[in-house]
């Protein structure tokens, strides 16, 4: 039985207040969403309970904060929406926690059963549209199962690969009464927070994996988002410093160990610092929670086929998905990598000892690539260019801070260029979908899920004029974010990779804004940054202020061939089926 359970067993209760107290009971005391008639009686359930619910402005950037909080926290977020454009809205940030991994209880209001399909208002057919941007999709039948439903929807919710789970709630079945006991109100504790339940390759496979790399002189870890997932941190750290493995990462593997730590090459794929060349280089990859799909592998090219590949991932249908796989490791990240760890004990000593020199060369290339960089990262420049931002954001962000960055523009110069301090989920890219759109709400709900730490949202204006309204739901619930805005009068990512294949644009331009000017005039403190040598202050201020968010507009380069990280676009060759940048 759960504690704490408020209601009187004497009396049934509505749906509502069912609900509510199941989701009180797995640890939900932050949730986003808009009501409507439908899920009333579960927003009074709330109240009473003293529940912590957040409304949003729209749908999709309440699923956004769900999902960031959910990533900063471990526990799956929560969010809702009512009947028809409600739970429709819910759907962009839905797949984006579905293609991360990202646990989520997501509560949909529905129709009346009674009256369905008989033209009600703003029916639609929900239910087939949200099963697909869901782990699991739960619709509830029968008023008394609610707290087995939700039980089940938070098992599902934290694991395997975790994911979004719809609980689809009638509207009879939200306002009826049913009866229950305390007894009904059980909570299995391992299901509240990821990783629930970690499984184990197997050892066969285990043993075939630490034998290639015990061989290899120059080996490679590659990790993904799942590091992140299994909070395998410690587990990959240990296991690149105990054997000298340099560690590679995609944008949501970033932080799975310290960008600081002398081990770290950085980012792989489409935008690689030294990486790609390692790889290149490589006699033995351990790719470790990462799905290789397009950006990592740069359209499937990257990896060699004449070089072993030792896959571990958590869910089996990556497994040899595409590449093949050497060795395919079916597992969690943290287990796989201590369980191989374990069968490598007794030449731990001397794989380190025999890697010294391969391993002495990252920081070396590290650096080298970072002088060569120079220009961009120390440029005085005006507009503002974008490697000086991220020199910036290196040099003033805590190394307890927590970066949000949105899709496109912002997530590729950060995932190129931003250094995590520590091992740990302290950088949160959407790119699951990678949706435009993010960086705002996906900073309230990081801030809501850490509220001591500073987070800074980084986002292009293009996706800040999506959710801009989402400023009023920050100051509201108090979250001293700092979203910075790079302001570039352009859809910014478009624009350049027109330029480079066309040299033309088409309906990529916006209008010169001040944004500023706009969070002031919101109750927010506005900074507008022109010159490079203020950026640092900027964020500094951002980060002191505590008692409302921060808006710093960055007025960045309009030249659209400096507007991507990689190479100047203007000297690219773009091949036929190509994606150049």
């Amino acid at each position: 039985m759960s504690e704490g359970l408020q209601h009187n067993f004497s009396q049934p209760m509505n749906g509502g207040l069912a609900l509510a107290e199941m989701l009180r009971a797995h640890g939900a005391d932050t949730m986003f969403g808009m009501g409507g008639f439908q899920l009333s009686p579960f927003y009074e359930a709330v109240r009473i309970l003293g529940m912590g619910h957040n409304l949003i402005n729209d749908e999709r950037a309440g699923a956004f904060m769900a999902d960031a909080y959910a990533r900063v926290t471990g526990r799956p977020g929560v969010c809702d929406g009512t009947l028809g454009p409600g739970v429709t809205n819910l759907v962009t940030g839905m797949v984006e926690s579905l293609n991360a991994g990202v646990p989520m209880i997501v509560i949909a209001g529905d129709a009346n059963r009674s009256h369905a399909w008989k033209n009600m208002t703003q029916e639609c057919r929900q239910v087939d549209i949200l099963r697909p941007a869901a782990k699991e999709l739960i619709r509830i039948e029968v008023g008394e199962r609610i707290p087995e439903l939700v039980r089940r929807a938070y098992a599902i919710a934290t694991t395997g690969r975790p994911g979004p789970v719809v609980l689809d709630v009638p509207e009879d079945i939200c306002h009826e009464e049913f009866s229950f006991t305390p007894d009904d109100f059980w909570v299995d504790p391992a299901t509240t927070c990821i990783p629930a339940r970690r499984i184990r390759p197997a050892s066969d496979d285990v043993e075939r994996a630490a034998r290639l790399l015990a061989g290899a002189k120059r080996p490679l870890i590659l990790a993904g988002g799942g590091i992140h997932l299994s909070e395998a941190w410690d587990s990959l750290t240990n296991f690149a410093e105990n054997l000298n493995v340099p560690v590679a990462h995609t944008m949501s593997g970033k932080g799975g160990i310290s960008c600081t730590n002398d081990l770290n090459a950085g980012l792989f794929g489409r935008y690689s610092r030294i990486a790609n060349d390692l790889i290149e280089t490589s006699d033995c990859l351990l790719a470790v929670g990462c799905k290789l799909g397009e950006i990592a592998t740069k359209r499937y090219d990257l990896l060699p086929g004449n070089v072993p590949l030792i896959h571990l991932d958590v869910l089996e249908e990556e497994l040899g998905r595409t590449c093949r796989a050497e060795v395919a490791l079916w597992g969690d990240a943290a287990a796989g990598l201590d369980d191989i760890s374990a069968e490598l004990a007794d030449s731990t000593v001397a794989q380190k000892m025999a890697r010294a020199e391969y391993v002495a060369e990252v920081p070396i290339r590290m650096q080298k690539w970072t002088d060569e960089a120079a220009d961009r990262l120390l440029s005085k420049e005006k507009p503002i260019n974008m490697g000086r931002v991220m020199q910036e954001l290196n040099n003033h962000m805590p190394a307890n801070s927590v970066l949000v960055a949105d899709g496109g523009f912002a997530g590729h110069w950060t995932g190129l260029l931003y250094n995590t301090k520590r091992a740990g989920r302290t950088y949160v890219p959407d790119r699951g979908l990678a949706s435009i759109g993010y960086g705002l709400p996906g900073a309230i709900g990081a801030q809501l899920g850490q509220p001591d730490l500073p987070v800074v949202g980084l986002t292009g204006d293009g996706g800040f004029n999506m959710v801009i309204g989402e400023l009023e739901t920050a100051i509201r619930v108090k979250a001293p974010i700092t979203i910075m805005v790079v302001n570039n009068a352009a859809s910014g990512y478009v624009k350049a990779l027109q330029h480079a294949m066309y040299g033309g644009y088409q309906s990529s331009d916006l209008v010169e804004m001040d944004y500023a000017k706009i969070a002031d005039a919101y109750g927010c403190q506005g900074i507008r940054v022109e010159d490079p040598e203020m950026l640092g202050n900027a964020i500094d201020a951002g980060n002191a202020e505590r008692g409302r968010p921060t808006v710093i507009d960055l007025i960045v380069t309009r030249d659209p061939g400096k507007m991507l990280p990689a190479v100047d676009s203007r000297v690219l060759k773009v091949e036929k089926g190509d994606r150049p940048v």
